[in-house]
């Protein structure tokens, strides 16, 4: 069953030691003081206790896709009661895909591979102002009539330190928290300056020439939820929405 908790619970919901693991390592990164995570809007819901957790299975089985849209569907009709600062974490069991070694590619794969499986078990159309090809601006994941950001960690980004998590490890974001942080643009200026500062202390590799900003004409968004460790950008996007059987 998949099941949403908070950071004052969370001790009920450790199960394994990978996923022990992976929580106590999320929470130091976020609180860490000598290497400070870049964005600066994560670090503010993280210490309010605005974020929600969850945990998943092998990201390329079908219960993956099925937990994940459980999760998009509960946290959906919550995340307003959470604050302006919410973000949905989940982390996935990759413990084969490291014993593997897969590289970041490999990932890239997975990733898009579950998103667009997941959109299979989506109850609600998608958003007729969203439009459907990833080439467009304005497109942006969508789940149960929400538009989200998607942001992906692997264990193998290396030159990325901001893009590396012990598991694969999604943040999910509600536009309209992005939105809210977007509706004072000159204290927001401020806030994207410092993230691209801390950025570039953080990882060990130049900004990458993906990230920009919803809406841009020159911004594409799915370019930005998985960043490859050398800087390339794909030329195509893999994500395919699947309808329901």
């Amino acid at each position: 069953m998949t099941i949403l908790f908070d950071s004052s619970n969370a001790e009920n919901h450790l199960k394994t030691s990978w996923q022990q693991e992976a929580l106590l390592a999320f929470h130091s990164k976020l609180y860490d003081q000598q290497s400070l995570f870049p964005c600066i809007p994560a670090t503010v819901g993280h210490r309010l206790g605005q974020f929600r957790y969850g945990f998943a299975v092998d990201p390329t089985t079908e219960d993956a896709t099925k937990q994940l849209a459980d999760f998009l569907h509960t946290y959906g009709q919550q995340a307003k009661e959470f604050g302006s600062y919410t973000s949905l974490i989940i982390f996935f069991d990759t413990t084969k895909q490291q014993e593997l070694h897969l590289d970041v590619p490999a990932y890239f794969d997975i990733f898009w591979n579950l998103l667009s499986k997941t959109t299979a078990h989506d109850q609600q159309s998608w958003p007729i102002h969203i439009p459907n090809d990833p080439a467009n601006a304005l497109w942006e994941y969508c789940f149960g009539g929400e538009q989200y950001f998607m942001y992906c960690a692997t264990p193998v980004h290396s030159n990325k330190k901001s893009r590396h998590f012990p598991c694969m490890m999604l943040a999910i974001t509600p536009r309209w928290v992005l939105e809210t942080f977007e509706s004072k643009p000159k204290a927001a200026a401020g806030i994207k300056q410092k993230i691209r500062e801390r950025i570039l202390k953080y990882d060990s590799s130049d900004i990458h020439p993906d990230l920009n900003a919803y809406g841009n004409k020159d911004n594409l968004e799915w370019k930005q939820y998985f960043l490859h460790d050398d800087n390339s950008s794909p030329s195509k996007c893999p994500f395919h929405r699947r309808k329901q059987d």
